[in-house]
C-alpha cells in the first residue's frame, strides 16, 4: 500500500481502536511526529515501522496483500452480476482488513448491490400487489381486460430484465476499470456505506 492510502488507513484503524497518535507512537517505539507524518502522507514508513504499525493496529500492511488484490477486486466487482448482496458482503467482510483498496471498492459494490436489491423488491412488490390490483379494478372491461392483463404481465417482467442487464454491465465494466486502476463508478447507487 502506498501513500496517501497508507496514511488514510493508519488514521482509520487508529481511530477505530481509540488510540491517540501519541499512544500509537509509544506502541511502535517511534516519535509522535513520525506517526503524524505517516498519517498525513508526507513519508513512507520504514519496513520495521510498518511492521510495528501492523501489529499495533492488527492490520497487515505488507506488500504480499497486493499480489492477489487485483484478483479479489475482480471477483468483488463481478459478484455484483448476481444481484445478491450476500456474495459481495461476505467477500468484503473477509478481505476488507487486508487491503485498503478492497475495503473502498467493497463499499462501492455493496452500495450498488443494496440499491439494486431495493429496486428488485420494488419491482416485485409492483408485480405481486400493484398488478393484481390494477387487474381487479378493470375486471368488467371484457376483451379490453385480456389486452390490459397481458400488457401488464409483460411490463411487470421488464424491470427484472433491465436490472439484471444493468447489474451485469456495471459489474463487468467496473471490474475492467479496477484492473486498469481507473476510478470506479456505479451509476444509480445510493451511498449507504461511506
Amino acid at each position: 500500500m502506498n501513500q496517501p492510502q497508507l496514511g488514510l488507513k493508519v488514521v482509520e484503524l487508529r481511530q477505530q481502536k481509540g488510540l491517540t497518535q501519541e499512544h500509537l507512537a509509544e506502541l511502535c517505539e517511534v516519535s509522535a511526529r513520525t506517526i503524524q507524518r505517516i498519517e498525513s502522507g508526507e513519508v513512507d514508513p520504514r519496513a520495521y515501522t510498518l511492521h510495528c504499525l501492523g501489529e499495533a493496529l492488527e492490520f497487515d500492511f505488507g506488500e504480499e496483500n497486493t499480489n492477489n488484490e487485483n484478483l479479489w477486486l475482480t471477483i468483488l466487482h463481478l459478484s455484483s452480476v448476481f444481484c445478491i448482496v450476500i456474495v459481495p458482503l461476505l467477500l468484503w467482510s473477509w478481505k476488507k482488513n487486508q487491503s485498503y483498496k478492497i475495503d473502498q471498492h467493497g463499499r462501492l459494490v455493496l452500495n450498488f448491490q443494496i440499491t439494486m436489491t431495493l429496486s428488485l423488491f420494488a419491482a416485485l412488490f409492483f408485480m405481486l400487489v400493484g398488478l393484481p390490483a390494477l387487474v381487479l379494478l378493470n375486471l368488467d372491461m371484457g376483451e379490453g381486460f385480456v389486452i390490459l392483463a397481458s400488457t401488464l404481465a409483460v411490463f411487470s417482467i421488464l424491470p427484472f430484465i433491465f436490472i439484471g442487464i444493468f447489474c451485469t454491465y456495471q459489474g463487468v465494466v467496473n471490474a475492467m476499470r479496477a484492473l486498469s486502476d481507473k476510478p470506479i463508478r456505479y451509476a444509480l447507487s445510493i451511498p449507504f456505506m461511506k
